[in-house]
């Protein structure tokens, strides 16, 4: 958190991310936040692994400034990257930015988290060995930068902007969105064995 006396609502937002229960599968820390682009800002940086394995990773700041910023048309604005590695048939698909730009509207969505002033890039990168090289079996990784502006009028609105970020690392990271009531027969798989 930025040094100096934070406003009151600014507190509240940053005591509901540090009391917020992540995902199981989520390793959550706190870094250093960006200190010149907003009064106010906190920052966190996650880990999704599955068995060991890391599927995903990234970084979520929370910036505020109590006057206002015209170019985020409200005073908090989110900030997110996330990387992960994809199947290489996904990553060759044309339209994966659209859908790893949809992955975070949907989420949002899904999550009732009001927001405005939404912008973003979505990477897709692929390689391929040749030569020497050519028994390596190629890779592909998505990069998915964003910011949005939450709408928050109460602390506890943030919450649904952390519940669609860690949806939207879930999805970069493959793993199925599943109703709360069905668990995946992976899941399932693995626990019978332990």
């Amino acid at each position: 958190m930025s040094a100096g006396e934070a406003p009151r609502l600014f507190d509240l937002v940053a005591g509901e991310v540090a009391s917020h229960q992540w995902l199981p599968r989520l390793e959550i820390e706190e870094i250093p936040a960006p200190q010149k682009i907003a009064p106010y800002a906190l920052a966190i940086a996650a880990t999704l692994n599955d068995g060991g394995v890391e599927l995903a990773n990234g970084r979520l700041v929370l910036l505020h400034d109590p006057r206002g910023n015209a170019s985020w048309d409200g005073d908090f604005r989110c900030v997110s990257y996330i990387g992960a590695d994809v199947d290489p048939q996904m990553g060759a698909d044309p339209l994966i930015s659209d859908v790893g730009w949809s992955w975070l509207v949907d989420a949002l969505e899904e999550q009732h988290a009001q927001y405005v002033a939404a912008s973003g890039t979505v990477t897709s990168v692929s390689s391929k060995g040749f030569g020497e090289m050519s028994e390596d079996p190629g890779t592909c990784s998505i990069e998915i930068r964003a910011s949005w502006t939450p709408l928050i009028e109460q602390p506890a609105d943030i919450v649904g902007h952390l519940q669609a970020w860690e949806e939207l690392l879930e999805l970069a990271g493959g793993v199925p969105q599943l109703p709360e009531s069905v668990v995946s027969l992976e899941v399932a798989r693995r626990d019978r064995i332990k």
